[in-house]
């Protein structure tokens, strides 16, 4: 079959990558796709927002599988557009419904949906201009520290943990009065601050059925040990050595199941990913939120230990078949270290020469693009965060290191990485 794969990043190309060692897939092609994911099909000039453009292209290339990488068309209703048509209802499209992918898209919604099916999360409450002298009064008795998320997307940089009642005001006020995170932060919802480690959760489900990938913990801050601005990802583990068995089932039990449950209640539609992303407290799981797709860089490492057909497996969502599979993976530790540019999170330059792309090592080494771009046959930075080097290892030490190792090879102006993926297991 054709498919097309939507999205520029690196799960993109992590997606693109694994679809083409696929005997299913004939054609693949990559709307808009970046320098690394023309290796492995052809690169459509297509903004993932653009349905109407995927739809000519969908129909001019015969795609009989759409694979939706970024949250903004999921939200935006791209299932939805396709299975609603007459000439396009026979794609199928991984990911959930328009409606489903709120669980993304609004952060109030997610927190009424755990609420509703008593699926544990920290307490919370939400605000917009109309409440928003009751929301001043809240922050003022809030216990230290406090979470403010922008209900909307935010490109992952939506969620503020203040220390102190002054800066959770000033936060509001900037969020809500100026518009800080656009209409995203319309409306504001404060949570308890919850403590312990984070944990990121796979699923990919048909509403009813589903089946649990390889788990993943992901590195937000800019800086070493933690340190810094939140960005969309510096790096990334798999598998986390804390995730054990008990630990596993308790997450079956009271979130993977609940959330299954409740979108059979609600009558949701959704045919993809469910990432959920946890706080793990005393061994107790706590969801912080809901994302309707695959995380990025955690793509990076989970679909690479991966060793069945992908194809197969996104076949089996629209067969209902998804209970036959057993998910093989490699037992191998897989961690990705994000080469991004200077400045990055804040104001950073594009354009810049890539050197040092064409050597891998070995195979027990990926370079997956982000944000690149190819100009006179030259692969220049075109993003932020512009590769994610995977290395396997047989632990987390040895697969850094790889990982390290090899974007100490690769160089573009002003380039930053983060040497520590994975310190506190090391």
């Amino acid at each position: 079959m054709n498919i097309l794969v939507v999205g520029s990043g690196g799960r993109e190309h992590t997606f693109a990558w694994k679809l083409k060692q696929s005997p299913l897939c004939d054609q693949l092609f990559i709307a808009p796709g970046n320098a690394g994911t023309a290796s492995c099909g052809t690169n459509l000039n297509i903004k993932p927002t653009d349905f109407e453009a995927l739809k000519n292209a969908a129909l001019e290339h015969n795609i009989e599988m759409i694979v939706v990488g970024p949250e903004d068309p999921l939200v935006n209703g791209i299932y939805d557009y396709f299975a609603n048509q007459i000439d396009t209802k026979h794609i199928q499209v991984i990911g959930p419904s328009a409606e489903a992918a709120q669980l993304e898209g609004s952060k109030g919604y997610a927190k009424a949906f755990m609420k509703k099916y008593n699926i544990p999360t920290a307490a919370y409450a939400a605000f917009d201009n109309t409440s928003f002298e009751v929301g001043v009064q809240y922050i003022r008795k809030h216990s230290l520290p406090i979470v403010l998320k922008a209900d909307g997307l935010a490109a992952g940089k939506g969620v503020l943990i203040c220390n102190s009642h002054e800066d959770a005001l000033k936060e509001f006020e900037l969020m809500i009065k100026q518009s800080k995170f656009g209409e995203a932060g319309n409306k504001v919802v404060i949570e308890q601050f919850l403590k312990g480690i984070e944990v990121s959760v796979f699923v990919l489900t048909n509403g009813k059925e589903y089946i649990i990938l390889p788990e993943a913990k992901d590195y937000k801050r800019i800086g070493e040990g933690d340190t810094g601005l939140n960005t969309g990802g510096m790096g990334a583990i798999s598998p986390v050595p804390f995730f054990n068995g008990d630990l596993k089932n308790k997450i079956i039990s009271k979130i993977i199941e609940p959330t299954i449950n409740g979108f059979q209640s609600e009558q949701l539609i959704y045919e993809g990913f469910v990432f959920i992303g946890l706080m793990i407290d005393n061994d107790e799981p706590y969801v912080i939120e809901y994302n309707c797709r695959m995380g990025d860089p955690e793509t990076e490492v989970v679909i690479p230990r991966i060793k069945n057909d992908l194809v197969e497996i996104f076949q089996a969502i629209k067969k209902n078949t998804l209970h036959t599979i057993e998910i093989l993976t490699d037992a191998r530790t897989a961690t990705t270290t994000v080469a991004v540019s200077g400045g990055y999170p804040e104001q950073y330059t594009t354009g810049e020469l890539i050197e040092g792309l064409s050597d891998l090592p070995n195979n027990d080494c990926i370079i997956f693009h982000s944000g690149t771009a190819k100009s006179n046959e030259k692969i220049i930075t075109n993003g932020g965060r512009v590769l994610a080097v995977t290395a396997f290892g047989e632990n987390i030490p040895v697969a850094k290191e790889r990982s390290s190792q090899l974007l100490s090879t690769i160089h573009f102006n002003n380039m930053y990485y983060r040497s520590d993926i994975g310190f506190e297991f090391i």
